[in-house]
């Protein structure tokens, strides 16, 4: 792992790495997030009683609009031609969250895992933008990349 920050030049400055020589190798990134919420809350959502609509779809295609739209608002990412984006939703009771998983993938030059994240991140934001008129009390986090795997820097496993 390196301890250098590559997203500035020579003389401190951002900019966008040159990805134009590294080699194409499949990526794979999974990144998760919980979102917190009042058991109410969960048993509205899993009973689809909100008249906005079913939750967790509306989540899974915000999640993977985000997915698409990352280079655009992360300044220095660059866009991907990603070939497969699947979120994943557990209701975990004890925590009185909901659990958000994204699995994103694609053959190219850089990594895919701001994708992933970007995916969790809107799919919970969605979550809270459709509850929050009966819970403003839920809160977004552990937002964390969980594996990852292609490029020079190999796998990498969250601990």
């Amino acid at each position: 792992m390196s301890d250098e920050f590559t997203h500035f030049n020579s003389v401190g400055q951002p900019y966008m790495i040159d990805v134009g020589n590294k080699a194409e190798t499949k990526r794979k990134a999974v990144a998760k997030a919980r979102i917190f919420m009042a058991l109410s809350t969960i048993e509205k959502i899993k009973n689809n009683s909100f008249s906005k609509g079913n939750v967790l779809n509306v989540a899974q295609i915000a999640g993977i609009l985000g997915a698409k739209q990352t280079s655009n608002i992360i300044p220095l990412c660059h866009p991907l031609g990603i070939d497969h984006i699947d979120l994943t939703f557990n209701i975990n009771y004890e925590m009185q969250a909901i659990e958000i998983e994204s699995k994103c993938s694609f053959n190219g030059k850089t990594g895919i895992e701001m994708e992933a994240l970007t995916a969790v991140s809107v799919a919970a934001l969605t979550i809270y933008d459709m509850c929050k008129s009966v819970d403003k009390n839920m809160s977004i986090g552990d937002i964390r990349l969980t594996h990852k795997t292609g490029g020079k820097s190999g796998v990498f496993n969250a601990k």
